[in-house]
Parts: C-alpha cells; structure tokens; sequence
C-alpha cells in the first residue's frame, strides 16, 4: 500500500540514492546549499545491501 504525501515546495529532483561508505547518499544540485530539503522514497530497496 503506497501513502500519499503533498508537500509545498520549490523543485523536484528525481535521483536513485548511491552507496556511500556505511550509508547512502543522494545528490542534489550546488545550488541548494543550506536550503531545508525533504526526501521522499518512492519504490523499495533492492535488497542488495544491509542496513
């Protein structure tokens, strides 16, 4: 079952979170140095990592 979120924002990125030392990571223009961000998953992992 898939929730619905609405959010007021500025822009969307569409990305896929990478593997980053003991944890992951998504990029995000420059530009958006020390705006307030939210990330939002939208399918499941593929399971090939421990958490």
């Amino acid at each position: 079952m898939v929730n619905r979120f609405e959010i007021d924002g500025e822009e969307v990125l569409d990305g896929e979170v990478k593997p980053f030392g003991n944890s992951a990571h998504v990029t995000v223009p420059k530009r958006w140095r020390g705006a307030d961000v939210k990330v939002v998953r939208t399918s499941e992992p593929d399971g090939e990592e421990d958490e």
